[in-house]
């Protein structure tokens, strides 16, 4: 079979990606300030990581099963619940977010005066629901996560978001010229916020494995973003005489196949993960769901048209400084 009728994106493509930039800035604007809108009117479901709650390590008699011990944990109707392995087979994490004492109060046979005894009562819910429906579990550990905890991995989060953020401008800074160290890191930060956006508006729990999700985006986007800007200044050398637009619109599209056949593969195994992972991993299959799409848009539309704005200089690119990546 010929690899002509294999290929999902023909070679030669002459879309005229550049054209449409004024149209994918007013979306791209859009979608920041709606971001933006959607923070501060909805704000994010912070999990358990971040608003604090009881941790609890148990064993079971045989391979611990996670789904059975969230299912005994969901019916209690406690809020937050996570489950997850945790060192050898038999053994398994549980966390319930914090449980009020009005909420306490209305379950029969429980009585608190404030928090932290609505707390210990939990914990005691927990192990009497546990004991029964697993005979001869074991608590080898318990712990509380206090909300001052909390807040500061919220900090911490955000601090290795900016971070990333920072090192990638100083990457692209290094490898290319400054103008395309701010395009990048503007896509990196349309990225970022138009997920949180996305996590603010849809109310999925934003947790620890949200922010690793965040920051998988943002590893992927810079890449995908690397690989049109190398060409484009390859494209640049090349092509003395050729006008900016139609250097930016050949690198974007003589990448173009590249580009969308990794983001579906990547999405066919995220969606797979997203379907059969479970509530475990919804969260973060569904933000690397969401940061592929978005990314990939960035990488065309905003990174690339960024250039334009920024001021690009094709002499920069001709006298061969920076070190050409590899395609």
């Amino acid at each position: 079979m010929s690899l002509a009728l294999v290929r999902l994106i023909p070679t030669g493509t002459a879309i005229p990606f550049i054209k449409a930039r004024l149209v994918a800035f007013f979306i791209s604007v859009a979608l920041i300030l709606g971001s933006g809108a959607a923070f501060m009117t909805l704000g994010l479901n912070f999990g358990i990581d971040f608003r604090g709650g009881t941790a609890i390590e148990v064993k079971t008699q045989g391979p611990a099963d996670t789904g059975a011990l969230r299912d005994v944990l969901t019916g209690l109707d406690l809020g937050d619940v996570q489950v997850q392995g945790f060192g050898a087979e038999d053994e398994a994490l549980v966390r319930v977010g914090l449980v009020s004492a009005e909420r306490v109060n209305e379950i029969e046979g429980y009585s608190v005066e404030n928090d932290a005894e609505a707390q210990q009562a939990v914990r005691q819910m927990v192990s009497i629901a546990l004991e029964e429906a697993f005979p001869g579990i074991v608590f080898q550990k318990t712990e509380s996560l206090s909300p001052q905890v909390s807040g500061e991995l919220v900090v911490a989060g955000a601090s290795s978001i900016g971070v990333a953020l920072l090192l990638m401008l100083i990457y692209i800074w290094f490898r290319f010229e400054w103008q395309y160290s701010v395009g990048a890191v503007l896509a990196l930060i349309h990225d970022v916020i138009a997920t949180i956006g996305f996590f603010a508006i849809t109310q999925l729990e934003f947790n620890l494995s949200t922010i690793a999700a965040i920051l998988t985006i943002v590893g992927y986007s810079m890449n995908d973003t690397v690989i049109v800007y190398d060409r484009i200044r390859e494209d640049f050398r090349k092509f003395k005489t050729r006008p900016t637009v139609d250097v930016l619109n050949g690198a974007i599209n003589s990448t173009l196949s590249r580009t969308i056949l990794t983001s579906g593969t990547t999405l066919v195994a995220i969606i797979a993960m997203a379907v059969i992972g479970g509530p475990a991993l919804e969260g973060f299959a569904l933000a690397l769901i969401w940061g592929v799409g978005v990314g990939t848009y960035s990488s065309i539309f905003v990174a690339a048209p960024l250039l334009t704005l920024t001021g690009v200089k094709r002499e920069a690119n001709e006298d061969g400084t920076g070190g050409a990546l590899a395609p």
